[in-house]
Formats: C-alpha cells, sequence, structure tokens
C-alpha cells in the first residue's frame, strides 16, 4: 500500500528533478537529464499517462514521452512548436504544498499548489493532481495535470 510519505518523496524528487534539468547547460546532456527524469517517474514506459502541463494551449494534451519531454526540454527539434523548455527556466526551488492525498492501494491521487521560483524572481503558483501508481516499490506517475490558478478579470 501507497504511504503519504511515499508520495510525499516523489514529489521532492520531481521537484529536484525539475531544478536538475534546468542546471543543465549543454543540449545533449539536458536532454539525457530530461529523458531519464522521464523514465524514472513517469508511467509511460508502462502504460497510458495523461499529461497536461501548465504552459500548453495549441497541444496542452500530451500522450507520449516524446511530447512530455518536448514540454520540459524545448528546443529546435520540439515535437510541439509551442514548447520553450518548462524545465530548462533555470527553477531554483520548488514546493508542494498538498491540499489533499487520497490513498487506495498502488494508487494515490495527490492535488494542491506547487511553487516555482527560479533565483530571485518573484513565486509562481500552480494547481496540480498528479497520480501514481505503484511499481516495483517505486511510484509513477501516470496523471499530471497542472495549470495555472484562475484570475478573475474585473
Amino acid at each position: 500500500m501507497i504511504t503519504k510519505e511515499q508520495v510525499v518523496q516523489a514529489q521532492n524528487e520531481w521537484a529536484k528533478g525539475v531544478i536538475e534539468i534546468g542546471s543543465i547547460k549543454d543540449n545533449s546532456a539536458c536532454k539525457k537529464c530530461a529523458s531519464d527524469f522521464l523514465d524514472d517517474l513517469y508511467y509511460f514506459e508502462l502504460g497510458t499517462v495523461l499529461f497536461k502541463p501548465t504552459m500548453a494551449s495549441l497541444q496542452q494534451f500530451r500522450n507520449t514521452k516524446e511530447m512530455a519531454l518536448s514540454y520540459f526540454i524545448g528546443g529546435d527539434n520540439s515535437i510541439c512548436n509551442e514548447d520553450e523548455g518548462y524545465a530548462r527556466k533555470a527553477w531554483t526551488d520548488i514546493k508542494f504544498e498538498n491540499h489533499n492525498i487520497i490513498l487506495e492501494g498502488t494508487r494515490a491521487i495527490a492535488m494542491g499548489n506547487y511553487y516555482f521560483q527560479a533565483n530571485n524572481s518573484n513565486i509562481i503558483k500552480v494547481e496540480f493532481t498528479f497520480g501514481y501508481q505503484l511499481v516495483n516499490n517505486q511510484l509513477k506517475i501516470d496523471l499530471h495535470h497542472s495549470s495555472q490558478p484562475y484570475n478573475a478579470v474585473s
């Protein structure tokens, strides 16, 4: 059975991985790091992943590892033209704040906010829902939905 502590650990690994991707300047090394990140933390190699990243509007749903990689690292060879490389923004801090976590045997779903900061810039608040499956005693993300909070225009 998945524990809350495992979910929090998986979130911390995700944050650490995104920060690591952004710290790598060499394009091929960055791509390898991001590919390994997706292999380690996501369910792509085993089955369906529902992936809707924050900064995607034209192709907001990414159902393959290659499309997720495009989102995280961007660049000239991006599969999705709108991808600028979300993980390459040189984030220095990412913190998860869980609103709640549902634990059901080998499945967990967490929802809340996470906060991104690059250097001394303003903190960006993003809403998330992540789903996890337990595979060989490791959590793999099979649901990743994130979006910016609703902003009412007066």
